[in-house]
């Protein structure tokens, strides 16, 4: 039997109006939360596009990118995690925090993706690093109508690691931290076939 998940730690939403709420962070297996910094340096990448945006943050585990999402103006989230203790700890967190225009599914992120209920406008793509799921739930987001037509999708993954994104996301931003690589990409209209 499993035991429940600790408290390991917590996080603080970076600026807007939740600007230093805390999130508590649950010692959870392949949990590796991003990081203040890295949250700060994408957030001033999505400065002008944030506000009013529809957010998906697909592996949410803590929330934090949803989260500050919803601080700094967007319209909604959607949060999508599987670990059913991460979920239970990130619906507390909403509560909390009196976030009511945010969703928690718990559930598994590919499966979810094979029929997401709306188009976002930016999404949170930041798998467990030891599953290597980059690749899967791109294609998935790309193929089933989770993007809007010109949506922005952060993606985070070791430095090392070798991915391939859909060839309509265009490479807007990218920076690393330690062994952190993170980008950001603007979904262009479909590629014509020649």
């Amino acid at each position: 039997m499993r035991s429940a998940p600790r408290n390991a730690g917590k996080l603080r939403i970076v600026a807007g109006s939740l600007r230093g709420s805390r999130i508590d962070v649950l010692d959870s297996e392949g949990l590796r939360p991003t990081s203040d910094r890295v949250r700060e340096t994408v957030f001033n990448w999505l400065a002008p596009v944030v506000a009013g945006a529809r957010c998906l943050d697909l592996f949410a585990g803590t929330g934090a990118l949803g989260i500050e999402a919803i601080s700094r103006g967007a319209a909604d989230c959607v949060f999508v995690e599987r670990d059913r203790g991460l979920s239970q700890q990130l619906a507390a967190t909403l509560a909390r925090l009196k976030i009511d225009n945010a969703h928690v599914v718990n559930t598994d992120a590919l499966t979810w993706l094979a029929n997401p209920p709306q188009m976002f406008d930016l999404v949170f793509l930041d798998p467990p690093f030891a599953g290597g799921l980059w690749n899967q739930a791109a294609a998935r987001l790309e193929a089933n109508g989770a993007l809007a037509d010109e949506a922005w999708i952060h993606v985070e993954s070791p430095s090392a690691a070798a991915i391939a994104l859909p060839e309509t996301w265009r490479l807007h931003r990218e920076a690393t931290a330690g062994a952190v690589h993170f980008g950001l990409y603007r979904r262009t209209r479909a590629i014509p076939l020649s």
